[in-house]
């Protein structure tokens, strides 16, 4: 083997290990206390945010079940989530969440989630929005 291929070879192997090191992200320890403190003050029984589309973020059964409009997750796929569109500011400014500017459509204002809460929501529906 040349040196070439050694090199492409541990190049790869080194990319291989580093993407099996990937952080695995938790429902419970991660995600729910991001969503407890940015989105259920509206997204729970009879609030704001609820009663407008139908989405409750009480619990993980809720979040799954989505909004009357569909499905808010999409397990193993972040960029077909609106859920991920909607706090990355992928989507009509109208429906950024949380609402965060005047002009959002909910009355409710809130701060943007940082990147780091960003990226764990992302990471944890790309790797299966599970239940964990």
């Amino acid at each position: 083997m040349s040196s070439k291929s050694l090199i492409s070879f541990g190049i790869v192997l080194f990319c291989i290990v580093l993407a099996g090191c990937e952080r695995q992200v938790s429902y419970s320890a991660n995600v729910k206390p991001i969503l407890d403190n940015y989105c259920v003050s509206c997204h729970t029984s009879a609030g704001e945010g609820e009663l407008a589309s139908g989405l409750a973020l009480d619990d993980y059964d809720s979040l799954m079940r989505g909004t009357k409009f569909g499905q808010v997750v999409v397990p193993g796929s972040a960029l077909s989530s609106s859920l991920y569109l909607v706090i990355t500011e992928k989507a009509d400014s109208k429906i950024h969440m949380p609402p965060h500017h005047d002009e959002a459509l909910a009355e409710g204002r809130g701060f943007a989630l940082s990147r780091t809460n960003i990226e764990t929501i992302g990471t944890w529906i790309d790797q299966g929005a599970k239940n964990n």
